[in-house]
């Protein structure tokens, strides 16, 4: 009993933490002694996670956070340079754009709460999220530019397409960071809170999704995200025939029946 509890004491925390509460999964990166920097422990432990969230109907969205004074600092460098395999580097790269896809594409609302550094990989995580809140004070920005790197996790690809090509390319040719508030008025972030607020106020923001359909919302997300790759026509098309189909799920005459009855719908998801 005593060597199990030794052996307790020195096993190193979970590089995630994962907690259901509220209709939410958070995930909250957890290597602050690392800024909470990518590892494969790190984003294999995302996409554990998120497989939990997709199977779980309690869970109206997902929140990824950090610990500490970052919300993620990128990729571990250290961990990166240590490699001796040559094939190493590349592994590792596709270990994060597996991750960054798996998020970019989840059915549910991700919502990302800034609690700090968001940079360089950490940035690409924020960018593969639906809804951002962050602190105020939390610094944003790529970086890689300031180590001779090259974004790995669609950087280059994701940033122009939500903040578009002339401030994307100062912030990957500058490797500057900028603020929360900068970045809000970019049209990255959606909301900036004081810090000691931003567990409520991303918890509140959960609340108002949850109360809503989420066979609709994951519906509505699908629509938008796969719209932006297709031309004008052919989106219009793709929302007619998914709003047909819809017309005809519980949901929508849920809906339909406690508007008339004057009641809060009652929402099963299917």
């Amino acid at each position: 009993m005593k060597k199990q509890a030794m052996e307790r004491e020195t096993m190193p925390p979970p590089a995630v933490v994962v907690e259901v509460r509220q209709g939410a999964m958070w995930i909250r990166l957890n290597r602050p002694e690392a800024m909470n920097a990518l590892t494969p422990e790190l984003l294999n432990g995302i996409d554990q996670a998120l497989n939990e969230a997709e199977k779980n109907p309690e869970v109206r969205a997902v929140v990824l956070t950090g610990a500490g004074r970052a919300f993620c600092a990128g990729a571990d460098l250290k961990y990166v340079r240590a490699q001796s395999d040559p094939d190493g580097p590349r592994r590792f790269l596709d270990c994060v754009l597996t991750t960054m896809n798996r998020l970019d594409s989840f059915p549910k609302p991700v919502i990302a709460a800034l609690n700090g550094l968001a940079l360089a990989g950490g940035l690409e995580l924020v960018l593969c999220c639906d809804l951002v809140l962050a602190a105020r004070g939390a610094k944003i920005g790529d970086a890689h530019a300031n180590y001779g790197l090259l974004p790995g996790g669609g950087g280059s690809v994701r940033l122009p397409r939500v903040i578009g090509p002339t401030r994307a390319k100062y912030l990957l040719f500058t490797g500057d960071f900028l603020t929360a508030e900068d970045m809000m008025q970019a049209g990255l972030v959606n909301q900036v809170v004081d810090a000691g607020d931003l567990e409520e106020a991303t918890q509140t923001l959960v609340d108002k999704i949850a109360t809503k359909s989420p066979l609709g919302v994951r519906r509505m997300k699908a629509l938008i995200d796969d719209g932006l790759q297709q031309p004008m026509e052919t989106a219009l098309r793709l929302e007619l025939l998914a709003s047909e189909v819809h017309s005809h799920s519980a949901d929508q005459c849920e809906g339909l029946l406690a508007f008339e009855e004057k009641r809060p719908p009652r929402f099963t998801g299917q």
